[in-house]
């Protein structure tokens, strides 16, 4: 640790965060060091780290992991009235000529929010987007499950016998079906036959209670989502579980994402030229979040299927001499604009009440 009297000059501070510390640092204006503590993670090392930096007048907080290991600090500090910055990515040159230690990191996330090159407010962590995002979490996990089950009953139905096969039905969901009605002789388990009915009631049974689970949530997140993003919902294809992964995309905070273009580069469906030659072209933006650029392209995809204004679209795109890929890519990009503006609405409505 170094340590110097605190100052009364305008500082910038930065906080490696970790599973067990936290390190933060202080720097004045012209990235000069100030000072540097390790703190325990739990609420009584935060509160502390939090009563540490108060010795100084500190402008900005630049935390790495807001959403991880730094989420409980962001929260302490956004209540503590500090404007919370997100620093997730490292500063190759500081890597290449300091190195990497916890005071190094902790002063990298500080000279970012002094340099402006960390320019991203923290998402709030304290509303019911969070909430949203804690129940999308265990429902994708659900399904994720449900989907293994599914696929390996299917395959265990395949390597069965003639006369059980045949009874339980083509499809993955009607052998899930039939096999909870099953009834294996357990005194005769050494026989393949009874192992296996057995073995397909157990992977049934895990797939219904998978069923009611995603049931459950599916329930609790439309009642969430139904009441964050009317707006949202509205616009065609929008649905529950893709309103949940913009709203969680964007954030609680009114103001974190500007401007329609932030939105469509946070999102990945942002052009990027690719031209050479006489041939003008953009090729796809493959950063951003990923979840997102996804919920966009199956908006797209289901607006071409029946929603006449996104065929007419495509139909003129593709007239132009674009093929069906840039089309479309041009229209997610159209579509991005279109959601930010019901997202922006809804999250300054939440914001008012």
């Amino acid at each position: 640790m170094t340590m110097t009297e605190p100052a009364t000059q305008v500082v910038f501070a930065g906080i490696d965060t970790h599973k067990v510390t936290h390190h933060a640092a202080v720097i004045d204006a012209d990235g000069r060091r100030i000072a540097d503590r390790e703190f325990t993670t739990g609420s009584a090392g935060c509160r502390a780290l939090i009563d540490w930096l108060g010795q100084w007048q500190v402008e900005r907080v630049g935390v790495e992991q807001t959403g991880t290991y730094g989420a409980g600090l962001t929260r302490l500090l956004d209540q503590g009235g500090y404007q919370v910055f997100d620093v997730n990515t490292p500063d190759p040159a500081v890597r290449a000529t300091v190195g990497k230690s916890d005071p190094i990191d902790a002063v990298m996330a500080a000279d970012a929010v002094r340099t402006g090159r960390a320019q991203t407010v923290a998402k709030d962590r304290s509303g019911v987007i969070e909430s949203i995002r804690m129940l999308q979490i265990a429902r994708a996990s659900a399904v994720k499950a449900r989907t293994a089950a599914l696929t390996q009953i299917g395959d265990l139905a395949t390597t069965l016998d003639g006369g059980l096969r045949a009874r339980l039905g083509s499809s993955n969901r009607q052998i899930a079906a039939t096999a909870l009605s099953l009834r294996p002789d357990r005194a005769r388990l050494h026989d393949p036959t009874q192992a296996a009915k057995v073995a397909l009631r157990s992977i049934a049974a895990r797939i219904r209670d998978l069923d009611t689970e995603i049931n459950d949530l599916d329930a609790a997140l439309a009642q969430l989502v139904g009441a964050a993003a009317p707006r949202l919902l509205a616009r065609p294809q929008v649905g529950i579980h893709a309103a949940a992964q913009l709203l969680i995309t964007a954030g609680q905070n009114p103001d974190r994402i500007a401007t329609e273009a932030a939105f469509a580069r946070l999102t990945g469906v942002a052009p990027i030229p690719a031209s050479s030659g006489q041939t003008r072209r953009m090729r796809l933006h493959r950063g951003g979040d990923r979840q997102a650029n996804k919920t966009i392209h199956m908006i797209a995809v289901g607006r071409l299927k029946n929603h006449q204004p996104a065929i007419d679209y495509l139909e003129r795109r593709l007239s132009e001499g674009l093929s069906k890929k840039d089309a479309i890519r041009a229209m997610k990009r159209l579509i991005a604009r279109e959601l930010h503006g019901a997202l922006k609405a809804d999250l300054k409505a939440l914001d008012a009440l």
